[in-house]
């Protein structure tokens, strides 16, 4: 076969690209297992992290093994509720909801077409949910925990795809940011549950806002600032029925 032909470039570029699009399938199979684990075990870090059972920092160091076993030994129970509050179903222990399958749950939430949305809740009575939106760049998610059978929040943490690094990645970077949750309150009687406000909440001795649901946003980083706050208001507004229900129960007891 003459080697300056076209006919040869044509088959020697075909086979070469069947190869190496053979090699990059192998590959991503043979590492999927791998990534998944990571995935999972990073969510389970931000929940923990949330829950305030250690710092995002200190459960990276122990590695997926043992951040998915203090997972185990601390969750209590896992189920799914719909917008009115009421049970859909139970979830494995085990199983973890990651950011894809949070977008699906977003757009069901905003259309109305039967979200059903998980909550977490653990053995002191910690309840974590999670909350999914749209950033400046890409999307924005995170988790936020509740105090038991209460809407005083016990502390959150946010992750992000592509936000802008030391402006609207802050949401994940800062500690103080997400610090600002702790002790403040959602409102689940107002459609706006909890605000991220331009300019400063009025603040307490203690650091918490006058205001119970109101807290600062992040200087700089505007867009990002209401990408979360929409996304807290739209996903703590679908857990709405089910808190007051809950913390209802615990008033009549």
């Amino acid at each position: 076969m003459n080697t300056n032909g076209n006919i040869y470039t044509i088959i020697y570029t075909t086979v070469i690209v069947a190869v190496v699009a053979a090699i990059l399938a192998f590959a991503s199979q043979s590492l999927k297992s791998r990534q998944d684990d990571n995935e999972k075990a990073d969510t389970i870090s931000q929940m923990l992290t949330a829950a305030q059972f250690a710092t995002k920092a200190d459960l990276q160091k122990l590695g997926n093994t043992k951040v998915l076993a203090k997972y185990a030994e601390e969750i209590e129970q896992a189920f799914t509720v719909g917008t009115d509050g009421s049970k859909v179903s139970d979830l494995d222990l085990d199983k973890v909801y990651s950011p894809k399958e949070l977008k699906k749950q977003n757009y069901k939430i905003k259309d109305g077409s039967g979200a059903e949305i998980p909550v977490f809740i653990f053995k002191n009575g910690t309840t974590v949910v999670p909350v999914y939106g749209a950033g400046l760049w890409g999307p924005i998610w995170g988790y936020i925990a509740f105090e038991p059978s209460s809407n005083t929040i016990k502390g959150a943490y946010f992750d992000h795809e592509s936000e802008t690094a030391g402006l609207g990645a802050k949401i994940k970077d800062d500690p103080a940011f997400q610090a600002e949750f702790i002790r403040e309150q959602a409102d689940f009687t107002n459609q706006n549950v909890f605000d991220i406000v331009k300019g400063g909440a009025p603040k307490n001795a203690d650091g918490t806002s006058v205001i119970d649901n109101k807290i600062d946003a992040i200087t700089g980083a505007t867009m990002t600032s209401n990408g979360l706050d929409a996304a807290i208001d739209t996903w703590l507004g679908a857990y709405s029925a089910y808190f007051k229900g809950t913390t209802a129960k615990t008033e009549e007891e």
